[in-house]
């Protein structure tokens, strides 16, 4: 019963978005505010029933309940409980139960928790929201349902794939989708204000928020996924520009720019246009990487297989939301005031010039991603990999390292280019500097990873001028966020052009007991021996590791046979030193009894994600910091 209260839950979910979008329609043209008020706990009810149906999905595959079809076909009774209760989203119609959610619990959050929108925009908002979360509950009812049953029921179930038996299933998709939904919910509000005629700053101000959370959760699970496919899938990369990952890297890529415009809305009242059209396109890549996911147009490690029909229905809903929210924007953009004017030398100007940038990398992403889809249609096989990526995308994400140098040290509406280029000696002379030690010993690296390290250094020393010469205990909590964040893109990009440019790479077939020589390292195979895990079986090769004359370490990479459903995969193991990552792969035997062994020295690549990190943690202090502000005045009047 535990499957039929899950899909009960949904239906009644649906119905009530039904209800809160038609009390929206009717209240807001008849300026009725009885029927607007009975919005807010329509929300809040939908949520809740949404977080029921998930409840019920977890516990059906938490029993190993395999007469529900989804979990025969994606779990087994063997498997350890966290890959049970991660695995209910670990397919196509748990992650979009868990999309749903999280968009319905997004919603009530919405409902319970806004007040400082004009009753009329809130109800618009509520009512968008409504809208995006009914055509998902059709989709999950009517072509994708959690809860179908399967009769007779097998004795266990498939298994879930044993590249997403891991730990980073738990952390790494509800991270995203919470970033997704919280764009759905800036997409939102940005209906909600043309509707109205309300786009101003006190809609920004309620709308960053939701941004700003958003682009957290993108940037943790972005960074999360990274890693975890860099150590689960064995190819020693920690970015492939697979398509699916371009399809959460291009969300980010709006809600950055969509962060920068709503800051200018919400402080000085600019940027009014670009504001909306940017939350429009920042839903609108989510819902293109939600597309690309499930179409079953994409292969690809991260890909659902499904088939094309459920594809088309979410291409429909694609079509009807954004193509809705463009001709609204084109029927209510003169409307749109201009909002308040600003010199091109300004941290305006700059963060305009951000967003342009930030635009044709995202243009750049989409064009690299679908190309070869469409290319597909015509009957061309062509594929569009790293090499197209770096080299278009590298160059202007340099560009935009430097300008989000001078952005911070610009003053507003108005400054003076003399001025900032006295702002700017320090950070530009660590720049050369670095360059000139890297093109002088750095043993001949290329031009954009030695322009990125350089570039590195002196955004790392710019990203903490805004703080020189503050009285740092009286520096606002979003001053740090922004220093944060912007220390960490250097740190990343430090991370990203050292793995480019220094890391070294050996396949060797070792013999036991012969040492080989990788970066530091000498790695000696002592010896393979079988283990055996709670649903896996392995080989397992023991590594000796030294560096220099220290001690041995022990690496232990294993090459693991999984039964349900019957797979091979490499684990890697991997030595994390404050300079940088041995990571370590066994492959096959050959018929002279060596082992094949891939071995990788990385200089600094876990810079990569200490500065994603970073940047999350930089987003977390301006969000506090922007609600401990707002929330002043509130205190006053207690």
């Amino acid at each position: 019963m535990i499957a039929e209260g899950g899909l009960a839950a949904l239906w009644f979910a649906a119905a009530l978005a039904a209800l809160q979008l038609a009390m929206a329609a009717i209240g807001i043209p008849k300026n009725r505010d009885d029927v607007m008020a009975a919005v807010r706990p329509i929300a809040l009810v939908q949520g809740l029933l949404a977080l029921v149906a998930m409840g019920c999905l977890i516990a059906v595959f938490l029993r190993s309940d395999t007469s529900v079809l989804l979990v025969a076909e994606n779990s087994h009774s063997a498997k350890p409980w966290l890959y049970k209760f991660a695995g209910a989203w670990g397919n196509h119609e748990g992650s979009m139960l868990l999309w749903v959610t999280i968009l319905g619990l997004a919603g009530a959050m919405v409902a319970l928790l806004e007040r400082r929108l004009p009753k009329a925009t809130l109800t618009a908002t509520l009512g968008a929201q409504a809208s995006i979360a009914l055509g998902f509950y059709a989709f999950l009812l009517f072509a994708s349902n959690p809860f179908a049953r399967l009769d007779p029921a097998p004795i266990d179930g498939n298994g879930l794939n044993p590249l997403l038996q891991d730990t980073g299933l738990a952390f790494h998709p509800p991270t995203l989708y919470i970033g997704y939904v919280g764009l759905s919910v800036a997409f939102s509000f940005a209906v909600g204000a043309l509707v109205t005629r309300d786009v101003g700053p006190a809609f920004a101000r309620a709308m960053r928020p939701w941004i700003l959370g958003a682009w957290i959760f993108l940037t943790l699970g972005i960074t999360a996924g990274s890693y975890w496919a860099y150590y689960e899938l064995g190819w020693g990369g920690w970015w492939f520009w697979d398509p699916v990952e371009n399809a959460s890297l291009m969300p980010w890529l709006a809600a950055t720019a969509l962060l920068h415009s709503v800051t200018v809305l919400a402080t000085r009242d600019g940027l009014r246009a670009w504001t909306v059209m940017l939350a429009v396109v920042a839903f609108s890549m989510s819902m293109i990487g939600t597309f690309l996911v499930r179409s079953g147009i994409l292969t690809s490690v991260h890909a659902f297989a499904v088939d094309p029909t459920r594809g088309a229905f979410i291409l429909v809903l694609l079509a009807i939301y954004i193509g809705g929210a463009l001709a609204l924007f084109g029927l209510r953009v003169g409307t749109v005031r201009a909002g308040n004017t600003f010199d091109p030398i300004s941290r305006e100007g700059a963060l305009v010039a951000n967003n342009l940038l930030l635009t044709v990398i995202l243009a750049l992403v989409l064009i690299g991603t679908l190309y070869p889809i469409v290319a597909a249609g015509f009957g061309v096989q062509l594929s569009v990999g790293p090499p197209f990526f770096d080299k278009t995308i590298g160059p202007i994400a340099l560009i935009l390292a430097a300008i989000m140098a001078a952005g911070p040290l610009l003053r507003w509406r108005r400054d003076d280019g003399k001025a900032l280029i006295g702002r700017m000696f320090v950070p530009v002379a660590i720049a050369a500097v670095i360059l000139l030690l890297f093109a002088v010993f750095g043993g001949g690296i290329g031009i954009l990873p030695l322009a990125g390290l350089s570039l590195s250094a002196g955004l790392a020393a710019a990203s903490v001028a805004p703080l020189w010469k503050r009285n740092l205990r009286r520096t606002p909590l979003f001053i740090y966020g922004m220093v944060v964040a912007h220390l960490g893109i250097a740190v990343s990009l430090a991370g990203m052009a050292s793995d480019s440019a220094f890391t070294k790479e050996k396949l060797v077939a070792a013999k036991i007991g012969e040492p080989y020589k990788v970066g530091p390292y000498a790695v000696t195979l002592n010896g393979i021996a079988p283990r055996v895990g709670p649903n896996w079986s392995a080989l397992e090769a023991q590594l000796s590791v030294r560096r220099g004359v220290g001690a041995a370490m022990i690496l232990r990479p294993q090459s693991r046979f999984f039964s349900d459903p019957v797979t091979v995969t490499s684990e890697s193991a991997i030595a994390t030193r404050l300079d940088g990552q041995l990571y370590t792969v066994l492959g096959q035997p050959d018929e002279a009894g060596r082992w094949q062994l891939r071995l990788w020295w990385k200089p600094f690549v876990t810079f990569i994600w200490l500065g994603g990190a970073l940047i999350a943690l930089g987003g977390a202090l301006s969000l506090l910091g922007r609600w401990s502000r707002e929330r002043r005045p509130e205190r006053a009047l207690i």
